[in-house]
């Protein structure tokens, strides 16, 4: 029976050493395999290529009347009858309001028969003053009494002028009796009825009409925008539009683009002190009328053109607790290079980069917070989910940051 025992507890630590030396084995065999190094880490990244970009600037405004008629009368008198609709478009020369023509025209009848009058007095005047005339040379008749008649004729010749004069003036306010839109337009509201008492150039309007086709659009534009602007034309980072350089796009209040170009006027001479901006005049069609007076818009206007444009994705630029922008690039040893960035403005789903950043340059996209500057990374090319998709109406002008 001993001799069992012995056999058995040495058949048991013979099988607890071995399984000791598979353990020990299995574990040196797991440090052989973590002493390699570890696989580089993947970033999808784009190749940064010049363009050419066309550079707009999208600015507040409000939309105005291109024609505005204040209607008032031009005599006294009572309105007989209103002859248009409110509301209405109106033609240039339409009847709008009558006021009573009786006294004016009774004023010119009486103008008239004065005329006349004046008129039938005349030829024997001038007769008497030929044969006064005649007369004198034979002595017959004395210097005064030829003064006196050539005096007559002038003064019966003046008369007939007065006359005349008055005759157009009484037809000129019986004319006035009818009210006419001096433009072509949409009226507004009339502020008076039949029978109201109105008088010549009275402060209150009778109406107002306005030509809303085409129609003007005021912008205002900063004068530290337009100094940039210049700056930049000059030293050759912008180039003027030469093609469509005065079109202007308009966005409603809604957000909506407006299907019809509009085209830059004039930018106003001054400044205005209180807010530092100018004025830019648009004259926009508008058939429709779908635009009105007083309208809020923004105007899409077009800079310049960027001949050598650096774009870069947005999900590629990122910043400092401070704010600073910055990207991270692969260099050509594979290895990431951090690159403070300057951005300009945002072109849809892409920044404008001002400095930073080289044509040729690798810019990672997607990978950046598995990677730090000087680590070595496995460059992949990007595939943009959003290629295709159209760009936003405006690029939108930042203040230049780093």
């Amino acid at each position: 029976m001993q001799l069992n025992r012995n056999g058995y507890e040495l058949i048991k630590w013979t099988g607890a050493l071995l399984a000791l030396m598979i353990l020990l084995g299995g574990c040196g065999s797991g440090q052989g395999q973590q002493a390699g190094p570890p696989p580089a880490p993947e970033v999808a990244v784009v190749t940064i290529q010049p363009q050419q970009v066309e550079l707009t600037t999208e600015l507040p405004g409000r939309t105005s009347p291109y024609l505005v008629a204040e209607i008032r009368p031009q005599v006294n008198g009572i309105i007989k009858k209103r002859l248009f609709k409110e509301g209405s478009e109106v033609k240039a020369g339409q009847l709008l309001y009558q006021i009573d023509p009786a006294p004016f025209q009774v004023a010119l009848d009486s103008a008239k028969a004065s005329l006349g009058k004046a008129q039938a007095n005349l030829p024997s005047i001038r007769l008497k003053a030929e044969r006064h005339k005649e007369l004198l040379a034979e002595k017959a008749v004395s210097k005064q009494d030829y003064d006196d008649a050539a005096a007559a004729r002038g003064q019966a010749q003046a008369e007939v002028e007065y006359w005349k004069a008055q005759v157009e003036a009484a037809r000129i306010n019986l004319g006035y009796t009818r009210v006419t839109a001096p433009i072509s337009g949409r009226i507004g509201r009339s502020t008076v009825t039949d029978g109201a008492l109105v008088t010549a150039y009275q402060p209150a309007v009778l109406a107002t009409i306005q030509k809303l086709d085409p129609i003007y659009v005021d912008v205002s534009q900063s004068s530290a925008e337009l100094l940039r602007l210049k700056r930049h034309l000059e030293t050759g980072r912008l180039s003027a539009a030469v093609k469509n350089g005065k079109k202007v796009r308009l966005l409603l209040e809604d957000g909506t683009q407006y299907p019809l170009e509009g085209t830059l006027q004039f930018r106003e001479v001054t400044v205005d002190q209180a807010t530092g901006s100018f004025t830019l005049r648009i004259v926009v069609p508008n058939p429709q009328h779908l635009l009105l007076p007083g309208m809020f818009v923004r105007a899409v206007v077009q800079e310049g053109i960027a001949p050598q444009a650096i774009l870069v994705p947005q999900q590629g630029v990122s910043r400092t607790p401070k704010g600073e922008p910055y990207a991270l690039i692969v260099d050509e040893a594979g290895k990431v290079q951090l690159r403070p960035l300057t951005l300009n403005r945002a072109i849809g789903d892409q920044w404008l980069v001002s400095s930073g950043l080289k044509p040729g340059e690798r810019l990672i996209v997607e990978g950046m917070m598995k990677v730090r500057p000087g680590a070595a990374v496995k460059a992949v090319p990007w595939k943009n989910p959003q290629a295709g998709k159209a760009a936003g109406p405006a690029n939108r002008p930042l203040a230049d940051s780093r």
